[in-house]
Formats: structure tokens, sequence, C-alpha cells
């Protein structure tokens, strides 16, 4: 049985030295760090990772660390996008055998013009039926420059190995839409802190946000008092979450 996509998962940074090296041990304490906070789960692997700064062995070699450090009860999202269908099914199989829960697959860009509803229909839909775990759809326009589009979604999600979507385009519309068409089972994820609110009431899930790495308890509060009908608290704690979302873009992990 599929583990729950309901709540506040941080898509964890990835620490480095000067020369570009990957920092294991300092992974390592973050993630016992995050570990405590009242959170779902952790995405590893995902932009605010700067996953494609990574080879392969590096990536799953934070997984492996990840995986054990936090609660068997709780989630873990994995970003497994890769340009080709082939590449991007061979690493979800590997990440799987390390213990992850979903792979998150952002949409192939390199040849953007071509990616028609169709090809990524296909590409998606290939994935779905090899893995072994559920797949979440990733659509962060800004970084990939391919949007999907909310018909293409509602293609996808009749796939039983399709779990979901995150949205980083903070596009609302499109999310109201993409809701709207798909079946109750398909789980909406905002990529986006300054609308999780707005999202949460167009029938978002949870969110995995990045200011969640910094910030991991507010960001929760914030989910639990929607979640129990406190919306002022919550429209309060958004208020305060923004700001602090829209300076801080890039590495955000527990301040020393």
């Amino acid at each position: 049985m599929s583990k729950s996509l309901s709540g506040i998962f941080p898509p964890v940074t990835t620490p480095f030295n000067s020369d570009g090296e990957l920092l294991v041990d300092q992974f390592i304490n973050n993630v016992g760090r995050w570990a405590k906070a009242p959170l779902a789960g952790l995405t590893v692997l995902g932009s605010n990772g700067e996953a494609h700064m990574l080879s392969d062995e590096e990536g799953l070699l934070l997984v492996k660390e990840a995986r054990p450090r936090i609660a068997a009860d709780r989630t873990l999202i994995v970003g497994v996008g890769r340009e080709s269908t082939r590449l991007t099914t061979e690493f979800i199989r590997k990440t799987a055998d390390l213990g992850a829960d979903y792979g998150l697959v952002g949409a192939p860009n390199y040849y953007k013009s071509r990616m028609t509803d169709d090809a990524l229909f296909a590409h998606y839909w290939s994935i779905a039926d090899e893995s072994p775990i559920p797949i979440l759809l990733y659509n962060v326009p800004q970084f990939t420059g391919v949007s999907l589009s909310a018909s293409l979604v509602e293609r996808l999600a009749a796939h039983e190995n399709i779990a979901g979507i995150k949205d980083s385009s903070g596009n609302l519309p499109f999310q109201a839409e993409v809701r709207r068409r798909t079946p109750d089972r398909f789980s909406l994820l905002v990529g986006s802190a300054p609308t999780l609110i707005h999202s949460l009431i167009q029938g978002a899930c949870g969110g995995i946000v990045a200011i969640a790495c910094a910030l991991p308890a507010m960001t929760v509060n914030l989910y639990e008092a929607f979640r129990t009908g406190d919306w002022k608290t919550a429209a309060d704690i958004q208020k305060r979450l923004t700001p602090a979302a829209r300076q801080s873009q890039v590495s955000l992990a527990f301040p020393d």
C-alpha cells in the first residue's frame, strides 16, 4: 500500500564544499535534524537539492543515507527524472531498491520544442508501466521550459501507478483545473510556498516547498491549522512565511 502524500515534504538541500565535492556527513546531519521535525517525509534529489549537479552514484548515495534516518512510516520522495524514458526507468529501479516510496519525474526538456502532449504522454505512461514504485509528475516550467497541460495530466491520471503531481509553477488556475479534471486518488502537491494556503484551498493535499527546509515547524503549523479548520491561523502563518520564502530562493538549510 502506498504511503501518504498528505503533509509537508521539504525538498532537502545537498551540501557541497568549495570544490563542488559532496559533503555526505553534513547531509546526514541535516537529515537527522529534519527527521526530528513534524514533517510527513522528505524529498531528496529535487531542484532545491541541485540534483542535476550530481552523478547517479552521488544521488543514490544520498538516497541510501536518507532512508534509514527517517521513520519507516514517513514518506521518501526521490527526484528521478532523466532526459530519456529508459534512463529514467533505470534510475527509478535503483532508488526503489534503496527504499524510495515515490519517484518524482520532471519533463524532459533538451528537445523542448518536440515535447508535445503526445510525446510526454508516451514518456510518462511508459515509465509508470515499468516503475516498481508510484510516480509523481513534476511541473516546473521555470526550470525546464516545458509546461504540462491540464489535459495531459488528466490523461496520465488514468494510470494507476501515477499517484499525483507536484506543481511548482505557482499557477493557481492550472492547479484548480488539474484538481477538477483528476480523480480524488490523484494527489496535488504544491511546490510554491507563497501559494501554499491558496493551493490547499483548491484541493492540494500538501506541499514540497523549499522554505520547509529552513522553517519546517512553521510550514507544518500552516498545514495543520488549515487541515483542522483554523483558517485564520493558517492565513496568519502564510503572511509570515511568504516573505521568507521569496527572500530565500537558493540553498535553504538549517542555520548554524
